[in-house]
């Protein structure tokens, strides 16, 4: 293998850490293309003292701890205040703000090993919860826990004390531990009953049947709009939203599923004038035994074409 074919094979996880550091895909995508121009320049230098593979992730997590140092951290909205009520009092989209972005799970479907490996780190609860940590904790999170380095092999990277990344991870832990869902609330329905919710949910989502989301959306649901910061918490408030928000009738939305961050996730649709379906949200579920727990639906139709997704669809496609 050359070494061009070597850099590659490891491109979906080096861009999956990546994300995890920056909560962005546009910028997980520029760190690894700046990680792969430092490392064919200091190639001549390696001198193989660990895999190449390591040394990648070595390079990558310095160029996001450098980015890291010239941004704000990236955000959903239930992080900047309370949720809202009314659905006809939305702020204007914060287009100034650093909102989180989805990951399209299509970029590891290489490595279906690496999917199942990732998929917990990934999600974006979680990912939301690691923007809060100081770059150098979340660095020292990732590599410790997702990549299960040794605490002498981070020090070494981050020039620092073993003493001192035992710290950080102490300090990492406890503060993810007040952020981040449970092993619990990760637990998904089961496949067959996981496929009958998905199915029910694009249904109702299609023929604007609020009696039925109401039977699949928990109780403590939240729904999230970014870049519009407002935010809404509990069925009832979620329904008075799409009460408020989705037109009455059939035929006038599509829902085509995909995947983020290990989630299931639909891309909308809405039909326009011209009778073509066009490009409207990109709704990322978090799914648990009772039904569906949360929705970020990103008003975002330039993520659609990451997602292998047409930005319209035609009737009869």
């Amino acid at each position: 293998m050359n070494l061009e074919d070597e850099f590659a094979q490891y491109r979906g996880e080096l861009v999956a850490h990546c994300y995890r550091m920056l909560g962005s895909l546009h910028d997980a995508e520029d760190a690894v293309q700046e990680t792969y121009l430092r490392a064919w320049r200091g190639f001549a230098e390696f001198e193989q003292r660990s895999s190449v593979r390591t040394w990648l992730y070595r390079i990558a997590t310095r160029v996001c701890l450098n980015a890291l140092q010239h941004s704000s951290r990236r955000m959903v909205p239930s992080a900047l205040g309370a949720p809202g009520t009314d659905p006809d009092d939305l702020e204007a989209h914060a287009l100034e703000a650093t909102w989180l972005e989805p990951f399209p799970d299509l970029m590891l479907n290489a490595d279906p090993a690496l999917v199942v490996g990732t998929r917990q780190s990934l999600r974006l609860a979680m990912v939301a919860a690691l923007q809060h940590l100081p770059p150098r904790q979340r660095a020292v999170l990732i590599l410790r826990e997702v990549l299960a380095w040794q605490a002498a092999e981070v020090a070494d990277l981050l020039e620092t004390t073993t003493a001192a990344v035992n710290s950080s991870l102490q300090r990492a832990r406890a503060e993810l531990a007040k952020l981040a869902p449970t092993e619990d609330q990760f637990s998904e329905p089961d496949d067959p009953a996981r496929r009958a919710l998905l199915d029910q949910y694009a249904k109702a989502f299609e023929k604007t049947d609020l009696v039925a989301l109401e039977g699949l959306l928990t109780q403590e649901t939240r729904w999230e709009m970014p870049p519009i910061p407002t935010w809404f918490n509990g069925r009832e408030d979620v329904l008075r939203l799409l009460t408020a928000k989705l037109l009455p009738g059939e035929g006038r939305r599509i829902m085509v599923e995909t995947s983020a961050n290990g989630q299931p996730a639909f891309a909308c649709y809405i039909r326009g004038q011209d009778d073509a379906f066009h490009a409207h949200t990109l709704q990322v579920l978090t799914l648990t035994k009772a039904g569906v727990s949360a929705v970020l639906a990103f008003h975002r139709t330039d993520l659609f074409p990451l997602f292998g997704l047409s930005i319209d669809r035609h009737p009869q496609e």
